[in-house]
């Protein structure tokens, strides 16, 4: 499945920035790319820079990571849910109360991306056994609607565009 095979309303605005980024890549595919390429852009970063913020008020680089993989988790959930037709809306999460409690600020690099590619392989485990016709159920998060595959496709999106932040703002 592609972003081009979303309906208009699926979660927009605010996830739209997210799956934009993603212009027409099949998701499965995606996800299984981003395993391999995302690890490395990890281990690119130097291990002293993970303490690193661009502003006062901003997440050091080791946060941003924790962040990704957290919000995955979240989804991950979301689109087991929805996938095996719970109609529960299910309430939004306050990414910001996340972070203090992440323990970034102890983490190493190595732990980031083991942490992140054992998460990552169990959204491609769950994702690669669902059909069309389980990516197009719907569920509510965050008083939105959305279909599986618009989870999957924020999954990937999102962290692209935090990935995207990095680059540009950190390293």
């Amino acid at each position: 499945m592609k972003p081009s095979e979303l309906q208009f309303s699926e979660p927009y605005p605010f996830y739209k920035k997210y799956i934009d980024t993603l212009k027409d890549e099949e998701l499965l595919e995606t996800m299984k790319n981003q395993l391999q390429n995302f690890p490395q852009f990890i281990n690119s970063i130097p291990e002293e820079k993970m303490g690193f913020r661009y502003g006062p008020d901003k997440w050091i680089i080791a946060e941003v990571l924790l962040h990704i993989i957290d919000s995955e988790r979240v989804f991950q959930y979301r689109a087991l849910r929805f996938s095996r037709g719970d109609q529960t809306p299910l309430p939004g999460f306050e990414q910001d109360d996340y972070v203090p409690f992440s323990n970034a600020v102890s983490r190493n690099k190595q732990s980031i991306i083991e942490e992140y590619t054992t998460v990552r392989k169990a959204t491609i485990t769950l994702f690669s056994h669902l059909d069309e016709e389980t990516l197009l159920r719907t569920g509510t998060a965050s008083s939105l609607p959305w279909s599986v595959a618009s989870v999957g496709f924020a999954i990937c999106g999102h962290q692209r565009h935090h990935r995207n932040i990095l680059r540009e703002r950190y390293l």
